[in-house]
């Protein structure tokens, strides 16, 4: 191939040992033409044909099959994802944030109970000031004329009761990320699957008492007793003891209480042998093991039995019936898994020993014959 200068003479380029593009047109075959046959090419303009391409080498591609000679020993990556796997557009947004297992209730929770029910006994005192105040209803700001007023008595009871049930029902939430019902594992389908066998249990605590009545008689003029003796306030008490006291005093005792001691019976066990939490069941409650469930069943007993004893006179015989009658309560909580299915035995043998209590004083009319 030639090059011309600034001053128009030829100059010729100076060899090389790759042949030029004039060279390689003049050895290319010619393009066929219209009646099929080859033309040849003109030296002179082979030299103005552009270089033919040239191609780069395509590289070998790798073998995606496993060497069956290989074997690895590392772990396997909790980043690993199954084939086929396409990620999602703004994937860490749609997942939802992780949050590690928690046992609940637990004794945060009861101490969260403490300003909670501090709350609705400043609430309770100032819905019934003004009753008070103005002797509504019979009532005074007397401390012992109070003491006695079964009227009063329930009445604050029930709203102090309402009160804690109406915060706790809002505040626990917000710190379960769970419904309040859920949290305490309530299910009430599970008392209704069971009603039969739960009546059958109350009927059983209500022998109990027969025979605790036989064995280790409580005092015969028992603070309870001379409540019942206000007119209607035997009424009120059966009304009261089968309906607002069973829910509320399970809510408390076998909802917050019984979990929380279990939880931390495991918890103080899993430190000193520096063992992992269990994880949570199908319902992301927790597992006790079986000692964790008989000591927080009988720490919770103990309160529990206090907590009536004192309408009973401080007897060892009623006292010894409720730690029984609370295990039993606990067992039917532990075992259900339904706080529901507690609180139905708990209102049924109520109700048993009013009813017992109802025919043996002909209407609460006759307290002697009891």
């Amino acid at each position: 191939m030639t090059n011309f200068p600034e001053n128009g003479s030829p100059e010729h380029a100076p060899e090389s040992g790759i042949e030029s593009a004039a060279d390689s047109a003049s050895h290319a075959p010619a393009p066929a033409g219209a009646g099929g046959g080859e033309q040849p090419v003109d030296s002179a303009h082979a030299e103005h044909l552009p270089a033919a391409p040239v191609e780069p080498a395509s590289p070998v591609p790798l073998s995606s099959a496993p060497d069956p000679g290989f074997v690895s020993y590392a772990p396997p990556s909790p980043y690993a994802q199954p084939p086929g796997f396409e990620p999602q557009l703004f994937q860490s947004f749609i997942q939802p944030p992780v949050r590690l297992p928690t046992r609940i209730p637990n004794f945060g929770d009861l101490g969260l109970l403490i300003p909670i029910g501090a709350v609705s006994f400043a609430c309770t005192i100032a819905v019934l000031f003004i009753p008070m105040r103005f002797h509504l209803f019979g009532w005074s700001l007397t401390a012992q004329a109070n003491a006695t007023n079964v009227q009063l008595i329930l009445a604050t009871e029930a709203i102090l009761y309402l009160f804690t049930f109406a915060l706790s029902f809002v505040i626990f939430p917000l710190f379960w990320h769970e419904k309040f019902f859920t949290g305490l594992q309530w299910r009430g389908e599970v008392a209704l699957e069971r009603i039969g066998w739960l009546v059958s249990t109350a009927l059983g605590c209500a022998g109990l008492a027969l025979l605790d009545e036989v064995l280790l008689p409580g005092p015969s003029n028992a603070p309870i007793e001379k409540m019942m003796r206000a007119p209607g306030a035997a009424w009120l008490m059966f009304a009261f003891g089968t309906t607002l006291a069973p829910f509320f005093e399970e809510m408390f005792f076998r909802g917050f209480l019984l979990p929380a001691l279990s939880t931390a019976w495991d918890w103080t066990a899993e430190q000193f042998a520096h063992l992992p939490a269990p994880p949570l069941d199908a319902n992301g409650h927790p597992e006790w093991s079986f000692p964790a469930m008989i000591a927080g069943s009988v720490l919770t007993s103990l309160p529990f039995a206090l907590l009536h004893v004192d309408q009973q006179g401080h007897s060892l015989g009623p006292f010894l019936l409720l730690i029984l009658v609370s295990l039993i309560l606990c067992a039917v909580r532990l075992k259900t898994r339904s706080l529901a299915a507690s609180t139905l035995v708990h209102a049924a043998y109520n109700f048993i020993i009013f009813a017992l209590a109802l025919i043996g004083t002909s209407g609460f009319r006759h307290f002697d014959k009891m």
